[in-house]
């Protein structure tokens, strides 16, 4: 309601410089008659007389009703109410006006859209977020590749060729992960045949895998290994670490061979609370990591994908124990792997499980197995990739590897060290190095894609 200073009501401003009369008792509005409670007469809207007739206001001839008047016609309407209306342009009364319903309406509906959309996402978010389909593809089936040659078959083989095409049987890959260039890392759990552990292993391959311009190629293959317990999972197959994305962009700079990743767990169960871990070696009455990491991994890759016959297509690499497991794989299986690159990894094996089986603890340590390398006539090449911080927890590290380089790197065995500045004992300071130089070291010496 509007007031003027002094205090007296004043009638909202209208637009076409007229105020209307005041307003009529609640009741009478839109030309209803107001009736009084408890059989009352009807009450004109004024108190006032109608201009003819002599009869009282809203009493044109009327038809006799209970109270002694007549009803209303349908042929004579109101004629004050009439007048009125046709004046003022029907009754407004004088409070604060209401927004246009149809303004208010459209702004409803743009309130609840936008917060039906906002939930919406909220909910797609949580629902991928717990890998509910079908907000997320994980769990998926994921088959890496077609035959060369089409669905018919693979196609025939020249008798020199470098490439291995997939010798069955085909695993069950589920989908792990999706990146952004639409590949996938994918999980398979593998029993292994000549272990005898059964375990998880995923698998990553490059979008030029599927690339039909390499659809008779063979690829190189790098077995990723952690650090760590590495059990239950490999951290490696995270996408946070960015070790796939970093390998693709490294082979479109021309440092990188397009590797394909297999990433199995490198422990048969986790390391806590007894800190008991198994070096991926097979020590005496435990389960046998190292025939899992240097034969049965590979057998599974070698089943399912297209590779290289000749070790010149497999490398591994590791951070930590498992940069331990990766050198000492390559030192003592030179015929089947060519290259590593260990990073902040430990030199000799131990593990308290070695403890009463010194000869086996022997057969796994790289400074004995480097000198054996050395000394034996016509050993193949092998190529290690070291990469340490300068500040890594273990303060022996860096010391330990470089007295490793200063003193096996000759005749077969060819090395490169890369000391990162303020680096520390972790994958996220080892993935981004391994671009200045690991990568591009071993990648210089190794084959891929072949035909």
């Amino acid at each position: 309601m509007s007031y003027s200073p002094d205090g007296q009501y004043q009638p909202p401003y209208r637009p076409e410089g007229q105020n209307p009369p005041p307003r009529p008792p609640y009741g009478q509005q839109q030309g209803r008659p107001q009736y009084a409670p408890q059989g009352g007469r009807p009450q004109s809207p004024y108190g006032q007389q109608p201009p003819q007739g002599g009869q009282p206001y809203g009493r044109p001839p009327y038809g006799q009703d209970q109270y002694g008047y007549e009803a209303p016609t349908q042929q004579q309407p109101r004629f004050e109410q009439q007048q009125y209306e046709q004046q003022y342009d029907r009754y407004e009364p004088p409070y604060e006006e209401e927004p246009p319903r149809r303004k208010s309406k459209a702004k409803k509906w743009i309130i609840a859209g936008v917060t039906v959309l906002a939930l919406a996402g909220i909910g797609a978010g949580v629902m991928a977020y717990f890998e509910i389909p079908p907000f997320t593809d994980k769990g998926e089936s994921v088959s890496f590749g077609k035959p060369a040659g089409g669905e018919g078959g693979a196609a025939k083989q020249a008798p020199n060729s470098k490439m291995s095409m997939p010798t069955n049987p085909t695993a069950q890959f589920k989908n792990a992960s999706t990146l952004p260039d639409g590949t996938h890392v994918a999980v398979t759990e593998l029993d292994g045949k000549k272990s005898g552990f059964k375990g998880k292993v995923w698998v990553w391959a490059p979008k030029e895998y599927n690339d039909p311009k390499f659809a008779k190629s063979g690829f190189p293959v790098m077995i990723a290994l952690p650090g760590g317990a590495g059990y239950p999972i490999n951290y490696w197959m995270g996408t946070d670490l960015k070790l796939q994305a970093s390998i693709s962009k490294w082979y479109s700079e021309g440092k990188s061979k397009p590797f394909i990743l297999a990433m199995p767990v490198l422990n048969p169960q986790p390391d806590e609370p007894k800190a008991i871990y198994w070096d991926g070696s097979d020590i005496p009455g435990q389960p046998k990591m190292g025939t899992w990491l240097t034969d049965d991994v590979p057998d599974l890759m070698r089943e399912n994908f297209r590779t290289i016959k000749s070790r010149d297509g497999w490398a591994f690499m590791g951070s930590s124990t498992g940069g331990f497991s990766s050198l000492k794989a390559v030192l003592k299986y030179p015929e089947k792997f060519k290259a590593a690159i260990c990073s902040g990894p430990d030199i000799v094996p131990d593990s308290p499980l070695w403890v009463g089986h010194e000869k086996e603890k022997a057969e796994n340590n790289p400074e004995l197995l480097a000198k054996q390398l050395i000394d034996k006539k016509g050993a193949p090449d092998v190529y290690l990739a070291f990469q340490v911080g300068d500040n890594e927890s273990n303060k022996k590290t860096l010391p330990d590897v470089q007295k490793f380089v200063s003193t096996y790197t000759k005749g077969p065995i060819h090395t490169s060290l890369r000391v990162i500045p303020g680096g520390q004992h972790n994958a996220k300071t080892y993935v981004p190095n391994m671009g200045e130089g690991p990568i591009e070291f071993i990648s210089k010496v190794m084959e891929g894609p072949v035909e």
